[in-house]
């Protein structure tokens, strides 16, 4: 059954959202941008006005996505997972993933080489931590082996060890082997690495030898 547009008010709280009534009652509201065609006496239709309000739950939607993207970027998966908590449904969701995609504020190529090189600069990890976080954040495994094809592991695992022994030096010589070890293991690191670092470390600490500023 359709319906008539008796008032077009806009919000006092955003003023860039539009409250629409229909045959006197609120309806809906809208970013102003949709409601901009709508005008006092125009007649919906039952589709128009499901069509309208899906519009709206979509520019929503967007809208909390771009919150997201503005503390750091997201992959699909992660965007999707909170909109989903929002209560927007799968329909709405696909949508304002679109939108987001086609003005490429969302790439997951894109983001799986950000959290990589991140991750290198700040917060040195293994491939085999790195694969994992990166499956975690919903990325598929082509998307994550491209990302992961020139990463430089053994320059991270020797920065990752800088790191440490600044922390364990104070440790004697058989405690600062074993944190230092499960440090790096726990980082993801494979072993042939590890022992070579700590080897190295180790020898440094019981020569007497400064034990930072070394490239392992």
């Amino acid at each position: 059954m359709s319906k008539q547009i008796t008032a077009l008010r806009v919000q006092k709280r955003d003023r860039q959202r539009v409250n629409v009534y229909l045959d006197g009652c609120f309806a809906f509201g809208l970013a102003d941008v949709e409601a901009v065609s709508l005008r006092v006496g125009q007649v919906l239709s039952d589709e128009e006005i499901v069509g309208l309000r899906e519009r709206d739950h979509v520019q929503r939607a967007v809208d909390q996505a771009l919150n997201l993207l503005s503390y750091r970027p997201r992959s699909q998966a992660e965007i999707r997972t909170r909109l989903k908590k929002k209560g927007y449904t799968d329909t709405v969701v696909a949508k304002a993933l679109e939108r987001l995609r086609h003005v490429e504020l969302v790439d997951d190529h894109e983001f799986a080489s950000y959290w990589v090189e991140n991750r290198s600069q700040f917060n040195p990890l293994g491939v085999l931590a790195l694969r994992q976080e990166l499956r975690l954040k919903g990325l598929d495994e082509p998307t994550i082996e491209q990302a992961l094809s020139g990463y430089d592991e053994e320059s991270a695992a020797a920065r990752a060890t800088e790191v440490a022994v600044r922390r364990f030096r104070q440790h004697d010589p058989v405690t600062f082997r074993r944190k230092l070890t499960s440090y790096l293991s726990r980082r993801g690191f494979p072993y042939h690495l590890i022992k070579a670092l700590v080897e190295a470390r180790v020898a440094e600490y019981t020569s007497g030898e400064p034990l930072e500023g070394r490239e392992g």
